[in-house]
């Protein structure tokens, strides 16, 4: 179960900059603030039920990693951000690093 809550804790920590980005550029821009300010909590409050039963390393790895990742495809697919082979190379190697973390554990 720790691992599940582990994930949500990173689909949330996706939520913060997400909201960020999109309140730069609209004109709902608190609400959207305070949308990144529930997820940033949310996100910590699972990653704390979280490390109970994961060790911190792995969890925080794991959480960051995630996060960084999906922020980037997010980033990528719907605001157009930037993607040639070095970006690329990069999420690849945060997620095979994500990937042997939780095979270890």
């Amino acid at each position: 179960m720790q691992w599940i809550y582990l994930l949500i804790a990173s689909i949330f920590e996706v939520g913060w900059p997400l909201g960020l980005k999109i309140a730069t550029n609209s004109q709902y821009r608190i609400l959207w603030i305070v949308f990144a300010i529930i997820a940033m909590a949310l996100s910590g409050i699972f990653l704390y039920i979280a490390q109970k039963q994961i060790p911190i390393g792995t969890a925080y790895a794991i959480w960051t990693g995630i996060g960084a990742s999906c922020t980037f495809l997010i980033g990528v697919l719907v605001f157009h951000d930037i993607l040639n082979l070095m970006r690329a190379l990069g999420v690849i190697l945060i997620i095979a690093g994500v990937v042997l973390l939780k095979l270890e554990a």
